[in-house]
C-alpha cells in the first residue's frame, strides 16, 4: 500500500478535529511531516469524492463536507489504494502450468484478502481515528456499528 491512504486518513483527521474551520494545505503538511504539494495532490482526490470541500483566497482553506462518523476508512482505502494488495507478477509462461496459472492464482487469492480488508475497514470511520489519536476510548460495539 502506498502513502495515500495513509495521507489521505491524516488529512480527514486533522480536518475533523476542527469541524467549524478551514485548514490550509500547510498546516495539514505540516502536521504530517510532508510537502504542502503532495497534500495537495490528496486534497484534491477527497474534494474529487466529496469528503471536503475548499475555499480559494484569503481565509481559504479545505473544511469537512461529510460528518467523521460518515467517512468510511475502506472509501478512503478505495479510491488511494485500491488493488495495491495485489502483486505483480512477471509475464506469463504459457509453456508452463505454473508460469502459465500463477498470475490468475495470485489474483484470486490476494483480491479476496483485499475484499477482506475493506470488509474490515468498513467498520472504521474517521470519528473513530480522531478518537484514538486523541486518546479518547471508543467503544468496540460503537466501532463497529458506527453508533
Amino acid at each position: 500500500m502506498n502513502s495515500d491512504f495513509s495521507l489521505a486518513v491524516h488529512s480527514l483527521t486533522f480536518l475533523s478535529l476542527q469541524l467549524d474551520q478551514m485548514a490550509t494545505s500547510h498546516a495539514i503538511a505540516e502536521s504530517a511531516s510532508v510537502h504542502p504539494v503532495r497534500i495537495r495532490k490528496i486534497l484534491g482526490l477527497l474534494r474529487k469524492q466529496g469528503f471536503i470541500v475548499t475555499k480559494e483566497g484569503c481565509g481559504g482553506g479545505f473544511i469537512l463536507q461529510k460528518s467523521p462518523a460518515d467517512i468510511k476508512l475502506n472509501e478512503i482505502y478505495k479510491i488511494t489504494s485500491e488493488g495495491a494488495l495485489v502483486p505483480k507478477c512477471p509475464p506469463p509462461n504459457s509453456e508452463c502450468v505454473v508460469g502459465a496459472n500463477m498470475k490468475q492464482a495470485i489474483t484470486s487469492i490476494f483480491g479476496d484478502a483485499e475484499n477482506q480488508l475493506e470488509s474490515f475497514l468498513s467498520d472504521y470511520s474517521i470519528k473513530d481515528v480522531a478518537s484514538l489519536v486523541t486518546h479518547e476510548p471508543i467503544e468496540v460495539a460503537e466501532a463497529l456499528t458506527g453508533e
